[in-house]
């Protein structure tokens, strides 16, 4: 009988590791930050917190329906924080990113990684047992050819 003939699974090559990396990729892209080009933005667009000094008058926190609808700070991370500027006496909303939040990705992180961690470890103990399968019936073939 053929090498490849009645095997159940994967064809023949490597296409698991293949959708594994398309997989990571697609992972990488999605959590890497947009860089924004700072040549062709004046200083005039951009918001006082950027070019001046400001103080923080409001902590960060959750972002309103109403201000998750109205204000595009709230896009980004779903959290907000006002602010003053020190040159301009401005009052502005920055988006930010709140310890809440940031414990909830952690966890959710660690969640995946323990799965993951679970499938592989089943993978490994079936595989184990179709080889030590395997072994046995050999050797019960060596034995009764006796």
């Amino acid at each position: 009988m053929p090498a490849g003939a009645g095997r159940r699974g994967l064809p023949p090559g490597r296409p698991l590791r293949w959708v594994l990396c398309a997989f990571a990729l697609q992972l990488c892209q999605a959590e890497a930050p947009v860089r924004e080009d700072k040549q062709s933005v004046s200083t005039a667009n951009l918001p006082c917190w950027q070019v001046e000094e400001f103080v923080v008058t409001e902590e960060c926190a959750p972002c309103s329906n109403f201000q998750a609808k109205a204000s595009p700070e709230c896009g980004p991370t779903g959290y907000v924080q006002k602010i003053t500027c020190s040159s301009s006496k401005r009052s502005e909303f920055r988006s930010c990113r709140s310890a809440l939040m940031e414990q909830h990705l952690f966890w959710k992180f660690e969640g995946a990684v323990v799965s993951v961690a679970l499938v592989f470890a089943c993978l490994v103990i079936i595989r184990q047992r179709q080889l030590d399968r395997k072994a046995l019936e050999k050797v019960r073939k060596q034995i009764e050819s006796i």
